[in-house]
């Protein structure tokens, strides 16, 4: 089995360089191997766009499903500047990883479409949107593959595309997408998701480790949904959030932030942190701070093997996708840091989109206790597998919650067959 090796901190890379290191512990057969590492389907189509100003633009949208061997497949779409066709096939990898891990019956897909929607009026994403949704009116579906936000997309992205795609099927179908306003059939508890995930898996972790939260200090790069609601819950849990970040840089204080405050100062302030009332710092110094718990939720490769040596955390845990690049994977194993993996520690988001998808089946709502107290416990159960997995197998978490997703991608895969 050739071991795939990163270049130029192409996140497609990474994701590749870690199933095969799962995949060879695993005893993985090659035809398994390759079917597991493609993905199943690469759509590319070109979105004519009327703008504001009368001018035609044609965007590129992409959507890549990985697999749906465990059922449909589910993952985000962003609308960014930065999406490449290999990003996407990561993310998609990583969604189908991220689903079996906690024990959903998804498969993984993400969308994408380069643009800047900070640039573009409600109504340029409104029309982006539909033209997009037609355009893949047969790869959507309740039951093929369901969509949710992302970097650049939110709700109201979400009620656009079930709009238009209940409007081109000729039926209410609100379970096309996850991620919807409340009164268009969202979940109570889905806003928060990701960002208790988070706080769910790091204080199962702080438990195994015997660290006290009373006595911790922790730094959140990124101040976005996950984030601040991260930080949030942590704060709650009796962590010192020391540091924060988004991308007008990182704000420091010693003796602990009041994230509630400086969420409120972010809606005020145009959605960002600039001019809060703390020491400027820079993201990259951020990284690098004496803390106990560091959570990466802001974009990918943000440790590499050039700022990897210089982590002090105890702990990190993994917000955003892909926020540790491949090649400081050794650096920050040998250096004995632990590390919640992606996969498992933001599983968070995934598992409420799940419950929201089966609440617009049943058309029956749950209140936001019982939709908490469900996710809670997926997330718990999760990191107790991978935790127990990564004591078998002697491996970090990472490579332990790859086994766990692999491994039950594997068989279901070879339980349906191929021809």
């Amino acid at each position: 089995m050739t071991q795939i090796q990163p270049e130029h901190l192409n996140p497609l890379d990474s994701m590749k360089e870690r199933f095969s290191n799962a995949a060879k512990i695993l005893g993985i057969d090659q035809m398994t191997y390759d079917m597991l590492i493609n993905p199943q389907k690469v759509v590319i189509v070109s979105l004519p766009v009327i703008l504001d100003d009368g001018k035609l633009k044609v965007f590129e949208g992409i959507r890549v499903v990985h697999s749906a061997s465990m059922g449909p497949s589910k993952g985000g779409i962003r609308y960014s500047m930065n999406v490449t066709l290999d990003e996407v096939k990561a993310l998609a990898a990583w969604m189908t990883w991220k689903c079996a891990v906690v024990g959903i019956p998804y498969g993984g897909a993400k969308g994408g479409i380069k643009c800047d929607p900070r640039n573009m009026s409600d109504g340029e994403l409104e029309r982006l949107t539909r033209s997009y949704t037609a355009a893949m009116q047969d790869v959507f579906g309740p039951d093929r593959d369901i969509p949710a936000p992302d970097m650049g997309t939110n709700q109201q992205t979400m009620a656009w595309i079930m709009d238009e795609y209940s409007k081109i099927k000729g039926i209410s179908s609100p379970a096309v997408v996850t991620g919807k306003p409340l009164v268009l059939g969202g979940s109570l508890g889905r806003v928060e998701a990701t960002g208790r995930g988070v706080m769910v898996t790091t204080r199962s972790a702080m438990a195994k480790l015997k660290m006290d939260p009373q006595n911790c200090t922790c730094a959140v790069q990124g101040f976005g949904n996950v984030g601040s609601i991260s930080a949030k819950l942590l704060a709650m849990q009796g962590l010192k959030i020391v540091a924060i970040s988004d991308v007008t840089g990182g704000y420091y204080k010693k003796d602990g932030i009041n994230v509630e405050e400086a969420i409120e100062y972010v809606l005020k302030n145009n959605g960002t942190l600039e001019g809060f009332n703390a020491d400027r710092i820079t993201n990259e110094e951020l990284l690098t701070l004496s803390v106990d718990v560091l959570v990466p939720a802001a974009m990918e490769d943000q440790i590499t093997d050039d700022n990897a040596h210089a982590i002090k955390a105890k702990l990190i845990v993994e917000g955003a996708n892909g926020p540790i690049a491949s090649n400081a994977d050794k650096i920050l194993h040998k250096n004995n840091i632990n590390i919640i993996p992606d996969i498992l520690a933001n599983a968070g988001g995934v598992s409420v989109s799940y419950f929201e998808w089966v609440q617009n089946r049943l058309g029956y709502y749950w209140t936001e206790e019982r939709v908490n107290r469900r996710a809670d416990r997926v997330m718990k159960q999760a990191f107790d597998t991978v935790y127990l997995a990564s004591q078998k197998y002697d491996v970090s978490m990472r490579t332990a919650a790859y086994i766990v997703a692999i491994d039950k991608v594997a068989s279901t895969q070879k339980l349906r067959g191929v021809f």
